[in-house]
């Protein structure tokens, strides 16, 4: 037996990969499910019930998923471009913070429309700026960019918490963590009344859009294909691999940055240190489940967002601690790498 690369990996194959490791990883969280002593197929109908089961549900699902899409895009660019970007939660975060702090009383003289892109833009340069000095670091030094990002995600959150406690502390929070607000002026309006679900969604949207336009469209997009896909070869036909890089790593920690103000200017309107539950890390599973694909990244964070929205639900029906939705992610990420691998290599008697 012996495994040898597939010379040509067929459209329908990329698409039954994924959810082949969907129904795995499911498969494989139902037997805890047996174990916690309920029926896998009631606890799923009640995941699915609490994420899509009537209008507060689904614009809940689809708040959730907003950031997820943004996130996931990140880790989308930067994997294709093999610039392993980890550090998605820490340039959420200093994207997030950086959206209340010139939200808060900077911009009020502005018009509400330059206001808030302002703002987004502001939060997309920290981001972007977080992320290049790990690129930096690698491309000047050989410094593996998974240990640098990884570590950054900690200091960051850490700067946060030193912020919000100090120079960004709410003085009319009652002695509670959290930043300045970013004005009311300058929230995100409400897509569906009576819900949380805000304009954000559309952005990210939007984004997907536009990245996919990059990716598939574009010269840099194919550059970045190329440095990815075969590095030596890239190098060999002129793409300068350290500008290709750079520009990767810009443009995920941009989008990573956006998430952040997203989720302050559609959700919260504040900064705290428990602000994201995991969407940096969420991001890449979602980006793996999508096959790093822009308009994958859609349906993969909508997904995970699901699980996480529906988890509540199931547990509060069933006794199944919420848990399982982060054992559902965890197996759906290291089931879908498994999947890419036999999408790219058969094994042969």
């Amino acid at each position: 037996m012996r495994l040898e690369r597939r010379a040509y990996v067929s459209t329908k194959l990329v698409i039954v990969a994924p959810i082949l490791a969907i129904l795995a990883s499911l498969s494989l969280s139902g037997i805890l499910i047996i174990l916690a002593g309920v029926n896998p197929f009631i606890a799923y109908f009640e995941i699915v019930k609490g994420a899509f089961g009537s209008k507060l549900a689904i614009t809940e699902t689809l708040t959730r998923a907003s950031p997820l899409i943004l996130t996931g895009l990140a880790a989308a660019v930067a994997f294709r471009a093999r610039l392993w970007n980890i550090g998605g939660e820490g340039q959420f975060y200093i994207g997030a913070l950086v959206a209340a702090a010139v939200g808060n009383n900077l911009l009020l003289g502005l018009p509400v429309i330059i206001s808030m892109t302002l703002i987004m833009l502001s939060a997309m340069i920290a981001g972007a700026v977080l992320l290049a000095g790990p690129a930096l670091l690698r491309l000047r030094f050989g410094i593996d960019e998974v240990v640098t990002t990884l570590l950054l995600n900690f200091i960051i959150i850490l700067f946060v918490g030193l912020m919000i406690e100090g120079p960004l502390k709410d003085p009319f929070a009652f002695g509670w963590p959290q930043s300045v607000p970013v004005d009311r002026s300058l929230r995100f309006a409400d897509l569906v009344p009576s819900s949380r679900l805000h304009n954000g969604f559309l952005i990210s949207i939007f984004a997907a859009f536009s990245i996919w336009i990059v990716v598939t469209r574009t010269v840099f997009g194919l550059k970045a294909r190329a440095t990815g896909f075969t590095p030596q070869a890239a190098a060999f036909s002129g793409i300068s691999l350290s500008k290709t890089i750079m520009g990767v790593a810009l443009i995920s920690g941009a989008l990573a940055g956006l998430a952040g103000a997203i989720e302050v200017m559609g959700v919260t309107g504040y900064v705290t240190t428990t602000l994201s539950p995991g969407f940096g890390y969420a991001g890449i599973v979602v980006a793996m489940l999508a096959a790093l694909h822009p308009g994958g990244v859609i349906a993969s964070a909508i997904f995970i967002a699901s699980i996480f929205v529906g988890a509540d639900a199931m547990s509060r029906a069933t006794g199944v601690p919420s848990f399982i939705a982060d054992v559902i992610m965890s197996l759906s990420l290291l089931t879908m790498l498994i999947a890419i691998f036999f999408t790219n290599y058969r094994i042969r008697r």
